[in-house]
This record gives C-alpha cells, sequence and structure tokens, in this order.
C-alpha cells in the first residue's frame, strides 16, 4: 500500500509563490511516477506535473510551464512542487498522486497511469 501526505497549501497573493510537499510511504521501493494534480470547484481533476522516480524526467501541463518546478529526494520519499508566479487560475485542491495497480487506475497522465492519492491541501490566490 502507498500513503501520500500534502503540506505546504495556503493563501498567497497573485504572483507570490508557495512550495506543496508530499511525504510518500514506499517511495523508494515501489513508486514509479509521481505527480501532482488539482481540482478547482465544479471542474475535473487536472493534471499539473510528473516525475519518474528512475532519471526524474518531468512533464508539466502548458498552463504551468515556466513557472512551476516538480522534484524529489528520493532518499527522504518527498515529493515537492514549486510553484512561483501564482495566478488565480491556479487556485484549487492540490493532490499528491503516485501510479497505482490495475485495481485502482484513475488517471492517466504524462505516460504514467496513476491511483494513489493524497488528502489534498488547499491553494487560494488573491487577487
Amino acid at each position: 500500500q502507498v500513503q501520500l501526505v500534502e503540506s505546504g497549501g495556503g493563501s498567497v497573493q497573485a504572483g507570490g509563490s508557495l512550495r506543496l510537499t508530499c511525504a510518500a510511504n514506499g517511495y523508494a521501493h515501489s513508486i514509479y511516477c509521481m505527480g501532482w494534480f488539482r481540482q478547482a470547484p465544479g471542474k475535473q481533476r487536472e493534471g499539473v506535473a510528473r516525475i519518474y522516480r528512475r532519471g526524474g524526467s518531468t512533464y508539466y501541463t502548458d498552463s504551468v510551464k515556466g513557472r512551476f518546478t516538480i522534484s524529489q529526494d528520493t532518499d527522504k520519499n518527498m515529493l515537492y512542487l514549486q510553484m512561483n508566479s501564482l495566478k488565480q487560475e491556479d487556485a484549487g485542491i492540490y493532490y499528491c498522486a503516485s501510479d497505482g495497480s490495475r485495481a485502482n487506475l484513475s488517471n492517466f497522465y504524462g505516460g504514467c497511469g496513476f491511483g494513489y492519492w493524497g488528502q489534498g491541501t488547499q491553494v487560494t490566490v488573491s487577487s
């Protein structure tokens, strides 16, 4: 079983920055992809960024390219999302995710099939 716990969400003004953190249980031996997703009220959950555990290759959705950076520390089983130049459209609940099994796959993004999810952390961006 994979357990994910996000932290670092909060309220910032447009143009500000936040750094999200995800602690992943079992990351070192059972996870091949990790990613960040977000969901705004009334909208579908969308992929934001993902990273391969092996090699660290990254992938970003177009709307955050140049502003967000996904990174990891495999020794500490940690995943990060540095968010700069935040816009109001970035607001929502951000979820940490890892690739799942055939029984729990729910989202395909960046070449990975995600199925394990954290509880989410709220990001609010004010004008």
